[in-house]
């Protein structure tokens, strides 16, 4: 019911007052919102992430072959780099490597290529699994992961190094000396290659143990003190893990064991870096509202 006070004159004059404006907002609200509006413009039907994840998986398995191609015509060269361990564990003596079987050293060519692709390739894969993940990130999540994606190729080719020039010298060095007069040791070219690869391989993956801790550090999901206390654990789990994944040979997985264990203490180091970042962040925040 109209009030009977209020003129017809009075009333288009409300009706046409402007709305109050919420100025109430703080700017940590308004970056929060633009945070959220650019996470929502990146979002994308399940279909269009598919057809995303098809896209750079046909890219790597093209950018898999092509090195696979060029590495199988330098096999010889890659064969060559890896038996230089080998060479340097029984000098003056001649490496002799032996296959049993006519498609022996065709297979260990292939592998040899494999593995050359696989290890030059790898930046590039880890630069397609970044572009598929990414808009899926704030841009602050993009800028804290960037550091991670240049490490990992960079620890891997530290657990790479240690295996050539250290581990693998060692094990040999440790088979030869059980040899006797009477029993010689004839080694198979495809058996010492996948044993230098799996080394490799294995090596590199495991020094990943940092970058992992210190980017799970960073989404709050491990801090330094459940790393502290489970240190115990952790350094039964890996010498189970070195005996596991290395030959049963107390030199590789030793040489597997104690950089591991070194690198869980950095990674402690690590993540207790992080958390100093994020309470100086919390604390400027603080200071700023």
């Amino acid at each position: 019911m109209a009030d009977p006070n209020k003129t017809e004159a009075e009333e288009p004059a409300a009706a046409a007052a402007p709305a109050k404006v919420d100025d109430t907002k703080t700017p940590s609200t308004s970056v929060a919102d633009d945070d959220e509006d650019e996470l929502a413009g990146s979002e994308a039907p399940l279909l269009d992430h598919l057809i995303e994840l098809r896209k750079r998986l046909i890219r790597s398995l093209l950018v898999l072959f092509g090195l696979l191609i060029v590495c199988f015509f330098v096999a010889e060269p890659i064969f060559n780099i890896l038996v230089q361990p080998y060479r340097e564990a029984v000098a003056p003596q001649p490496v002799e490597l032996i296959f049993t079987a006519p498609q022996e050293y065709f297979f260990t060519q292939l592998s040899l290529a494999f593995f050359g692709a696989l290890f030059l390739g790898f930046p590039y894969l880890a630069i397609e699994i970044y572009g598929f993940i990414a808009p899926g990130l704030y841009k602050k999540e993009r800028r804290a992961f960037v550091p991670y994606l240049i490490a990992t190729p960079v620890f891997f080719v530290l657990g790479a190094c240690m295996v050539y020039f250290a581990v693998l010298p060692l094990a040999m060095r440790f088979f030869h000396s059980m040899e006797t007069e009477e029993i010689q040791m004839l080694v198979k070219v495809s058996e010492y290659l996948g044993l230098a690869m799996t080394l490799i391989i294995a090596f590199g993956i495991c020094f990943q143990l940092p970058v992992v801790l210190t980017l799970l550090a960073r989404i709050e999901l491990v801090n330094s003190d459940m790393l502290k206390k489970g240190r115990r654990y952790a350094i039964v789990g890996i010498l189970l893990f070195a005996a596991f994944i290395t030959p049963p040979d107390p030199i590789s997985q030793i040489g597997l064991a104690l950089p591991m264990y070194l690198l869980y203490e950095l990674a402690i180091l690590s993540v207790r870096w992080v958390e100093k970042q994020r309470k100086a962040a919390e604390s400027a925040a603080e200071t700023a509202e």
